[in-house]
């Protein structure tokens, strides 16, 4: 395991004077236009912990594919945390960007304004390496998770993320700067991490249709070039509601943008089926993990622990944790020999290193496929049947396959769907009122009726809420695809 160096030097986090000149207090997003901030949130994004956002790009390894996809966390989060502000100010919660940046303003509305801006903001803190493309690895490490007497959470960007927010109060520090602006981290982390008190702040940063999802859809687009997140924000903005439910201020869509909001989920389930599953980038984002698991079992990368105690000791370390840092940690290790031991992975790395090498496995078994999920006998025999092809490619690998020659599998971990049918929703909600559930759509109408989105017997959606995209992955090395194409174990088609 890496040790951590701890020196209180590396602590001196102290930021200049700030400007009192406006224009210091301003960004200009190629999304949006200009953004104006607070003192808070001005302070925050110069801090090492949001300046490291800088270096992770949004995509992870997509740009070998879209090479326009070099954009970062950075202005991602801050789309976002305008987004939040936009859905406050469309549902009439929202204050003036006076009274957000006047220290005196301590009221209610005014703090909640405040703390819902901040909790957007800060919602991608804890982003690993190549933003989720080494996450999954850390996840499955487990380092802390299985660790005795521990919290059982997952290793993961959130509750990484967490930690930095309520960890940090030294001078230049988030908990530090959030304290000094009179805002609680135990009520930001919970923000960032979905589980606040308010539904309303709650379905703003974590839903169906959120502030995160309105950003990456435009701002992916923007950046690949494709038009899948091409909806029409200005109108769906204009139709968010707040209403009251059980006591409980919700977050509605009017019926008016009912077509709007379909839009918008079709233009995700596009995205998510075309850029984040497409096996052309998403091999390489399997390979980058794949190196990463193996790192943290060799102890060749930082591991989750090692994070912990440089956020709490050594921040300008925890500030190189970023994507150069793991693409400079595959180059050295390849070039330096110690890869030599396993040519697996040396082999992937030169993969990676220079985007030649990896090949895409064509089969029947493997193709992609719309399944219906209340059709659980065929759905079964869909997964079965990948899985069963997987096993026999790995099997002829163990048999015939040589020392360079490895198999990446990448079958769906979760569903790829419109959205969530009812019957989750309710098997779900522990006997809640389903209306009270943070994730699915809900939509209204003039007299003030509420239905989830798979209820509405109008909505194209709802029609097709049992559906699931099964988009089953598989990736070779170059050598081992022609054996399996010699063999025909697998189709003959160029990747």
């Amino acid at each position: 395991m890496l040790s951590v160096p701890q020196h209180s030097p590396s602590r001196d986090l102290s930021i200049p004077e700030m400007s009192s000149d406006k224009k210091s207090f301003i960004v200009f997003d190629p999304i949006y236009g200009f953004i104006y901030l607070t003192p808070a949130e001005h302070e925050i994004i110069h801090s090492p912990f949001y300046q490291r956002l800088r270096w992770i790009k949004q995509l992870g390894f997509s740009q070998y594919i879209f090479h326009g996809a070099e954009h970062s966390r950075f202005g991602h989060s801050i789309g976002v945390m305008f987004n939040a502000h936009k859905i406050l100010e469309s549902c009439g919660r929202a204050v003036s960007m006076e009274d957000l940046s006047d220290p005196k303003k301590q009221d209610a509305a005014t703090l909640y304004h405040r703390s819902v801006r901040l909790g957007a903001l800060l919602h991608d803190l804890g982003t690993f390496c190549f933003s989720h493309t080494t996450e999954g690895a850390y996840i499955s490490y487990g380092e802390t998770t299985r660790k005795k007497n521990g919290k059982g959470l997952q290793d993961d960007h959130e509750n990484l993320g967490s930690f930095i927010i309520k960890n940090t109060d030294y001078e230049g520090g988030i908990t530090y700067i959030l304290k000094k602006h009179s805002l609680d981290p135990q009520n930001i982390s919970d923000l960032v991490k979905g589980v606040h008190s308010s539904v309303l702040a709650n379905q703003i940063l974590h839903s169906e249709i959120d502030c995160d999802r309105m950003d990456y859809l435009l701002r992916d687009a923007h950046y690949t070039g494709l038009k899948y997140g091409a909806y029409d924000r200005d109108y769906l903005l204009h139709h968010f509601q707040v209403m009251n439910v059980a006591g409980e201020d919700i977050l509605t869509i009017k019926n008016n943008a009912l077509h709007c909001v379909e839009d918008f989920l079709m233009s995700r389930f596009a995205w998510y089926s075309q850029v984040i599953r497409s096996p052309r980038g998403a091999k390489y984002d399997a390979i980058a993990e794949h190196i990463c698991a193996y790192f943290l079992n060799k102890g060749l990368i930082y591991r989750y622990t090692d994070l912990l105690d440089m956020i709490k000791n050594n921040p300008m370390r925890f500030f190189r944790f970023n994507d150069n840092y793991f693409f400079d940690l595959v180059a050295e290790t390849y070039s330096s020999g110690k890869l030599d031991g396993n040519s697996q992975v040396k082999e992937m790395a030169y993969t990676l290193l220079l985007e030649r090498g990896a090949r895409t496995v064509r089969c029947e078994e493997l193709r992609q496929i719309l399944l219906d999920k209340s059709d659980l006998a065929e759905t079964d025999r869909v997964v079965r049947r990948a899985e069963a092809k997987v096993e026999e490619i790995k099997d002829y690998l163990k048999k015939n396959g040589g020392d360079k020659d490895w198999v990446i599998d990448d079958l769906p971990k979760k569903d790829i769907s419109l959205v969530k049918s009812a019957d989750q929703i309710a098997k779900s909600g522990n006997g809640v009122n389903v209306l009270l559930e943070r994730d699915p759509v809900k939509i209204s109408n003039d007299s003030g009726d509420i239905k989830l989105l798979a209820d509405l017997e109008n909505s194209v959606i709802s029609k097709l809420q049992n559906m699931t995209n099964y988009i089953p992955n598989v990736f070779v090395s170059k050598s081992f695809y022609q054996k399996l194409v010699d063999a025909k174990i697998i189709d003959a088609e160029d990747s």
